[in-house]
């Protein structure tokens, strides 16, 4: 059995989304924390791992993998069962690109190392960080509202990606103060979803150390 290895921190949505996918997977790992407030992702171990300073990183038997879409890429290959991802090519590739409004368009735009760039390089008030994570959380949301589904997670049956990754953006949109009235589907998904045992283990709270 492969020896799995988690660089992690507990309130991040790329490494919230990786500790999800482990999760219904049911896969063993370890987690070892990177204090990103305290600048551990700069230091020279974890600059080995990932040269930009990003968590999460997977360890595998000494291999490293970084960005969360990478590990469950892996994963679903090493580990296909329960599927999060479709075996249809066009199906996988409009569940990847749903997910990747969270990924590549939603997440970049708000995380820690953005926000500390706009209060600590660009002078922005906190008024208008505020406004800037409301502005793209809230557009993220509102193009995967549109097509959410009435009833079931957003893979139907079960979870897939999408889901693995709604979860921590809605979990960062309550943290930012988003309004979220506008989202009744995404919400009543994400309420669901946080009741998935999988799913509840891998929240920031039930991780963060003490």
């Amino acid at each position: 059995m492969s020896d799995i290895v988690l660089y992690d921190y507990w309130r991040s949505s790329a490494a919230y989304r990786v500790r999800i996918a482990l999760n219904l997977k049911g896969i063993a790992y370890r987690a070892i924390p990177v204090n990103l407030l305290e600048g551990e992702q700069s230091a020279p171990p974890h600059q080995a791992r990932n040269p930009l300073g990003l968590v999460p990183v997977l360890e595998v038997d000494g291999q490293q993998i970084a960005q969360s879409l990478a590990i469950v890429d892996w994963l679903e290959a090493r580990y296909p069962e329960p599927h999060l991802l479709p075996g249809d090519p066009l199906k996988r590739a409009q569940v990847l690109g749903r997910a990747m409004t969270f990924i590549s368009e939603t997440h970049p735009l708000h995380n820690l190392r953005v926000v500390k760039y706009l209060r600590d390089e660009m002078g922005q008030s906190e008024a208008a960080i505020q406004g800037w994570m409301h502005r793209w959380i809230g557009a993220g949301l509102a193009a995967i509202e549109s097509t959410a589904p009435q009833r079931g997670p957003c893979g139907g049956s079960a979870p897939d990606l999408l889901d693995v990754c709604l979860v921590p953006q809605m979990y960062s949109a309550r943290r930012f103060g988003v309004p979220l009235d506008p989202y009744p589907r995404l919400v009543r998904i994400d309420e669901a979803l946080r009741e998935i045992p999988a799913f509840a283990a891998a929240a920031p709270e039930a991780v963060r150390p003490a």
